[in-house]
């Protein structure tokens, strides 16, 4: 575990080090909320509320989505093993005493925390003090929304690395990547929230893995589920990251194999 705690601290450092870069992240992320702000604003024009939702909400939602989305870049994942692959590093680490999906958690846990703190966190304070943001629905919402948002980073960096063993066949990382930006701006509830969904369309949205991504952590702020609910969809989103890691860890020792072949 020293290990991957080191590694997490180089993720952490190795992002630090380029200054540069800490402004223009909190840059495009402000151009992106704002972005997604202005858009609601144009929808709910001359209109307090559509379908129960009022506009505070909708501004809200859109910081929330934020979080984690702001915090966890799925084609660096991708990317990193795309690289390994095609440089043959990544046959280098079966040589080694670490875990290589759990190196890649390590060092993407490092820098998203370091994303959080320098790039969205004073995103949504600029935001939310130029259009305002709703507190939490309670306290116990407040409370839960923090596991629900690394229940979503989890599940993030899950689906990213999933994706990225997948090139380990396919032996190219465009089109992953590209199905896999798709499907998250999609069903993560990114761009639009679940409730607005048509049925049955919105029930089958809510009830896959990428829904905790935003949809989750952001109904849960503004009170969209109960308690029971969200102690219920909290268990869920956990269900789903054990298959997610299940399947990681299948396709891992595959590609290992694959790679053993192949290199002999």
């Amino acid at each position: 575990m020293m290990a991957y705690a080191a590694f997490a601290r180089s993720g952490f450092l190795t992002s630090l080090a380029y200054r540069n870069e800490v402004w223009a992240n909190i840059f495009g992320k402000l151009v992106q909320v704002f972005a997604r702000v202005a858009i609601w604003l144009a929808v709910y024009a001359g209109v307090t509320a559509v379908d129960g939702i009022g506009i505070k909400d909708m501004i809200t939602y859109a910081l929330l989505g934020g979080v984690v989305m702001g915090t966890t870049r799925y084609e660096r994942i991708v990317h990193q093993v795309g690289k390994a692959l095609k440089t043959g590093d990544v046959a280098i680490w079966l040589l080694k005493p670490v875990h290589y999906p759990l190196y890649l958690l390590a060092v993407e846990a490092g820098m998203s925390l370091y994303t959080f703190l320098l790039a969205v966190v004073p995103t949504i304070i600029v935001v939310a003090s130029v259009y305002g943001m709703l507190p939490p629905a309670s306290l116990f919402h407040g409370v839960m929304f923090l596991p629900f948002c690394l229940l979503g980073f989890t599940i993030h960096f899950l689906c990213a690395a999933i994706f990225g063993v997948l090139a380990f066949w396919l032996m190219t990382i465009f089109s992953l990547e590209w199905l896999l930006q798709s499907l998250i701006t999609l069903l993560s509830g990114l761009l639009v929230p679940f409730w607005f969904f048509p049925e049955p369309f919105g029930t089958i949205a809510s009830h896959q893995p990428l829904a905790w991504l935003v949809y989750y952590p952001s109904a849960v702020w503004l009170g969209q589920l109960d308690v029971g609910g969200t102690l219920l969809h909290f268990g869920l989103g956990l269900a789903w990251a054990a298959l997610l890691a299940l399947a990681l860890a299948l396709l891992w020792r595959r590609a290992s194999s694959r790679i053993t072949v192949q290199g002999g």
